[in-house]
């Protein structure tokens, strides 16, 4: 991050000194500088300005997904890896529900700890829907192997990386949101198929998958034990044909009613 930092901070201030000797090369000739000359130093301070702005918006985003999916290994030396999973969760603005209970743990007043007031073992739902979890953050969670049910709808930093991680719940997921993540594409949903116990895939509002139909018969036929919803297929979207009554259907009927 501190290389591109510094290329960046070179190549801008390079350009600006190159607009101050313009403007001071003007400044003290007899010509005054034309319309299309001063527009030109007005717009350099103006993309100036501008790009230097989305720059540092967009290197402050990369220092908080960084910082919010870094690694809780201290807490979960300290008070267990269910602790620790559960606090990176809750950290994010997720949320959970240990195996045999119905009460989800969300972030709120009661404290980032109110959950270990209860009994708590295994996490066996976990909802990180919008939230900025990424691959690292996963890191968190990967000692949970009773994990069930994974929500990540709406996630715009689960990409296929992400996914590949999944592989260490193939033997307790059972089901999976994706449902509008953004950057996830063929190659991610194709690691996939080490979740052998999984019933339900969503993965609508996936707008890098060229033709999702045919995507989704591809992950019915790589998991054919899982409900894969969100998309439709041609054969769920012909439906049944109409047929109009016959000349012959209409007699009998007649003859029917005649009867009667």
């Amino acid at each position: 991050m501190a290389a591109p930092l510094m290329t960046h901070a070179m190549r801008r201030c390079l350009a600006h000194s190159c607009a101050v000797a313009v403007r001071r090369g003007l400044s003290s000739g007899a010509t005054p500088p034309s319309v299309f000359t001063r527009l030109l130093l007005k717009l350099d301070h103006y993309f100036y300005d501008v790009e230097s702005f989305l720059y540092l918006k967009e290197w402050w985003k990369t220092k908080m997904v960084t910082y919010q999916n870094k690694y809780f290994g201290y807490v979960q030396k300290r008070f267990g890896a269910q602790v620790g999973a559960a606090y990176y969760i809750l950290a994010i603005n997720g949320s959970f529900r240990f195996a045999g209970q119905s009460e989800w743990f969300r972030p709120d007043s009661a404290g980032m700890f109110g959950f270990m007031r209860s009994p708590y073992g295994q996490i066996e739902e976990v909802d990180l829907s919008g939230t900025l979890v990424d691959h690292n953050g996963l890191g968190n969670l990967i000692s949970q192997n009773k994990l069930q049910t994974l929500t990540l709808r709406g996630c715009p930093e689960v990409d296929d990386w992400f996914l590949a991680r999944l592989h260490v719940f193939g033997d307790s997921l059972v089901e999976l949101d994706l449902s509008d993540c953004t950057h996830v594409t063929v190659g991610g949903l194709a690691a996939l198929q080490n979740l052998r116990k999984l019933k339900r895939l969503d993965i609508s509002g996936l707008p890098r998958l060229q033709s999702p139909a045919l995507v989704r018969i591809l992950l019915e036929e790589m998991l054919p034990h899982c409900q894969v919803i969100g998309v439709e297929t041609e054969q769920d979207m012909i439906q049944p044909e109409r047929q109009e009554p016959t000349e012959d259907d209409d007699a009998s009927t007649q003859s029917g009613l005649r009867r009667a």
